[in-house]
This record gives structure tokens, C-alpha cells and sequence, in this order.
């Protein structure tokens, strides 16, 4: 591998982005490469959108509502948390303005992410930024008119609104029920709309199909003037602001060229873990989210692991997630047991809550929750029946099968097969976890 495709390669794992978002694009293999990368978030956005319209929807510009914490049939999007219920609703300002209504919380953890098309975090509204007791903002869209103090706006005519409403156990569920059905919206709906939306094809199509797929996005919701260079980087794939795209000008030999381009960008991508776990700092066996998490500018290697991995993360000031180095690279293989031991006066310091999750790592890289024999499939600090040590020191033991004794009481089930990993999220973070002061201890094998 020569320098230029060391870098590249290391951009697309996050690894070393603005690197690699600044080399030239000489040929189309280069430019495929980038491309590819660059468009992920729009494809993996319309594909959750499209997977949302397809089942039980209430329609756009209107919420649904999960009403059960997240389990391992919980597959239409990567890495989902089982500590809140989701609120999901796609939005189309092409219309106008849409209306957002949150309830008082009280002491409750709320969290409204108001992503655009590019997943950026244009906002999030709740618990940590508008307070305990709700209120009205209006979303508007690109070149809309729109004043006052609770007008939100939103960088792409449509984008995609995500809840999180905390969960305290089974038996707070309805009262949970109860807040999401004060969240609701107000704006233009029906079937007219979501009929016009690009219906584009998923990232394992044909190379020239996907960036079909990609222009057919760019049309719909236009990229900000500042990816301006990124556009002439690639200029040999003739892929445009504008959603311009010819695939007839393409002969066999250079769709080749394209196709080994999106295979290298696919391969590197692979090897950046959950929420792009790949891009962060890596610090005493954890990986640590860079700042540019859930709003990422011009990292868009790095926007597209998270795409992959992650999708929805949000900004380091709303949640940090850390990822613990596996056995090999992001991932375990071993059976167990591992301990994570937190000493006493030294769990995650949050000012809302903290949870450790367990996926299952599929081969394109994605991560979802897995059947086990406790239905656990998280610890945090709502766990019931932990136990304590002595010193006051708490214990997490990771383990393929039940590590039996007084074990089991704090055992979080990995699967019984192929590689897996875990996610420590620390909600409304403390500014010690935000800059470093506070590091999580390794995760260490443990001999039974």
C-alpha cells in the first residue's frame, strides 16, 4: 500500500480524516473511494427511512412511538440502547414549517435529536438544553422564514427527529407512555409527500447504482457550500452538488476502476466498530468519541463509520460513548469471563445515567442486541439486584456463559457464538468524562 492509499485507507476508519480529506483525487479509483464514503449517511438515512414507512407509521411529519425497550429483534437501526424508549418521526419542511411539542419531564431524562439528511445534530432539545418543562419550537427548513427564541432550524428540507425518553425498569413504562404521548407535531402530512422522496438503493448495490442513489439524495436535499472542495476532489467520478451524475459516460474498464475504489472504502470501513469507535482516542484499553461526534463538518470518513455503526449518535455534550479494546481490534472472541471493575466513588460521573450494552458484531459491521438466556442485555445504574463488593467497588462480568456463584448477580450475557463488543454510554456526561480526567478501567480477562 502506498502512502496516498495508507492515508485514505486510515481516513475511511476515521482514523486520520482530515488526512485524508485532503488529499487530491488524481483518478477515478480515488474518487470512488472518497464518493462512496462522502454519500453513506444519505444512503443509510434513506434506508432507515424507507424501512420506517414500510411498517407501522403514523406518516410524515408525525411521530411513532416504541413502546418496549429495545431487544434483539430491534434491527432497523445499528446499535440501538436499551435504557430509553425511542420517538421516531421523519420530517418534510418542502411544505413549511413543522411544529414540535415536548411535555414537562421533571427529573425524567428527555432528548429530542433533530438530525439532517447529512446526520448532522442540527439540535437537541430536552433535559440538558430547554429544561424540565418542554415546550413549543418550530422547525423550519432551508431558506424559510422563521424568528423568535423557540425556532429551530434544520440544514435540509427533510430530516429525521429521534426521542430518547428514559426507562427505569418494566413497571415505569406506562408513566414513560404517558411523555410520549406529549410529544407530537404539528405540520403538512400525507401520502404526497413521502411519494416524492428519492427511493434510492442500499449500500451493498452495484457501485454506479448506489452513486445513482447518492445524486438522487444531493437532489433532494442539497450539501452546504462548505463541501465545496470535497466536490472537486471527486470530479473525475462527474458526481455534483447539484445531484448530477452520468453513468453512461463510463466504460467497462473505469466502472472497474469505480468498483475497486467503493471495495477499498468498504474494506477500511469495516474495521471502525460501533458509533465509529475507530476515530476516537484510545486510552487505557477505551476508545473516547472525538468532538466533532453527531456533527462532523468535513470528517466524512468518520460521519460514515458512525453511519455504519452507529447511526444517530449524538454530540459528546448530550452522551459520550466508549468502546473497550477487544481481543482482537474492537472485538472479543473469547468465551470469558471478563471483569470491568469500577472502584468505589469511581462509576461513570453523569449528571443523567450510564449503561454498558452488548452487541453482536454482523460482517458489513453493524451491531445489534443478542438473545441470551437472562434477557439482559445491558448493566448500568438502573440495573436491579446488582451487588457491591466489600470495598464498595462494583463488578461487571462479561461472559459467554453464566459465570455461576455470586457472579451471575452482575453477569451481562455476551453471545454464545462470533465476535462481540460493548458500548459504555454515559448520558448528560460531567465535564471530568468530557475532558479526560476520568477513564474508565480496562476490561481484563479473568481466569474462572
Amino acid at each position: 500500500m502506498n502512502r496516498r492509499d495508507l492515508l485514505l485507507a486510515a481516513g475511511a476508519a476515521g482514523l486520520a480524516p482530515r488526512l485524508a480529506n485532503a488529499q487530491p483525487a488524481p483518478g477515478l479509483r480515488a474518487a470512488a473511494r472518497e464518493a462512496w464514503l462522502y454519500g453513506l449517511p444519505l444512503i443509510e438515512m434513506a434506508g432507515t427511512r424507507a424501512r420506517a414507512f414500510a411498517g407501522l407509521n403514523p406518516g410524515v411529519n408525525r411521530f411513532g412511538h416504541a413502546r418496549r425497550l429495545a431487544g434483539p429483534e430491534s434491527r432497523a437501526v445499528t446499535a440501538p440502547n436499551n435504557d430509553t424508549l425511542y420517538s421516531s418521526a421523519w420530517l418534510d419542511l418542502t411544505q413549511g414549517p413543522v411544529t414540535l411539542t415536548i411535555p414537562p419531564t421533571g427529573d425524567r431524562y428527555i432528548s429530542v435529536a433533530a438530525m439532517n439528511m447529512f446526520t448532522d445534530n442540527d439540535a437537541v432539545l430536552g433535559t440538558r438544553t430547554t429544561g424540565r418543562n418542554g415546550g413549543r419550537f418550530t422547525l423550519v427548513g432551508p431558506g424559510q422564514a422563521g424568528g423568535g427564541p423557540d425556532v429551530v432550524r434544520i440544514a435540509t428540507p427533510h430530516a429525521w427527529l429521534l426521542a430518547r425518553t428514559l426507562v427505569d425498569g418494566e413497571a415505569d413504562l406506562p408513566a414513560v407512555h404517558k411523555v410520549q404521548a406529549g410529544l407530537t407535531l404539528e405540520g403538512p402530512t400525507g401520502q404526497a409527500l413521502s411519494a416524492a422522496w428519492p427511493k434510492v438503493p442500499g449500500r451493498q448495490a452495484p457501485a454506479l447504482d448506489y452513486f445513482d442513489g447518492v445524486a438522487a439524495m444531493l437532489k433532494a436535499d442539497p450539501p452546504p457550500a462548505t463541501d465545496g472542495a470535497f466536490f472537486a476532489r471527486v470530479a473525475p467520478l462527474g458526481l455534483t452538488a447539484a445531484g448530477q451524475f452520468d453513468r453512461s459516460r463510463f466504460s467497462g474498464a473505469q466502472v472497474a476502476e469505480i468498483e475497486a475504489g467503493v471495495a477499498e472504502a468498504k474494506a477500511a470501513l469495516r474495521s471502525a466498530g460501533p458509533i465509529g469507535a475507530g476515530a476516537g482516542r484510545l486510552v487505557d484499553g477505551w476508545t473516547y468519541p472525538p468532538n466533532t461526534l453527531g456533527f462532523y463538518n468535513q470528517a466524512y470518513a468518520f460521519r460514515a463509520a458512525v453511519a455504519l455503526g452507529g447511526l444517530a449518535a449524538l454530540p459528546p455534550a448530550e452522551a459520550m460513548y466508549m468502546h473497550p479494546e477487544g481481543d482482537t481490534g474492537r472485538m472479543f472472541t473469547g468465551a470469558g469471563p471478563y471483569r470491568l471493575h469500577f472502584p468505589a466513588g469511581k462509576l461513570p460521573p453523569v449528571d443523567g445515567f450510564w449503561s454498558l450494552t452488548m452487541y453482536e458484531g454482523t460482517p458489513d459491521g453493524q451491531f445489534f442486541l443478542v438473545e441470551n438466556p437472562a434477557r439482559r442485555y445491558a448493566i448500568g445504574d438502573r440495573t436491579p439486584g446488582l451487588t457491591r463488593n466489600a470495598d464498595g467497588s462494583l463488578d461487571i462480568w462479561i461472559a459467554r456463559d453464566d459465570p455461576g456463584g455470586a457472579r451471575t448477580a452482575n453477569w451481562l450475557p455476551a453471545p454464545k457464538t462470533g465476535p462481540f463488543t460493548m458500548s459504555l454510554r454515559a448520558y448528560l456526561p460531567r465535564q471530568e468524562l468530557i475532558d479526560g480526567r476520568w477513564r474508565a478501567p480496562k476490561v481484563q480477562a479473568v481466569a474462572r
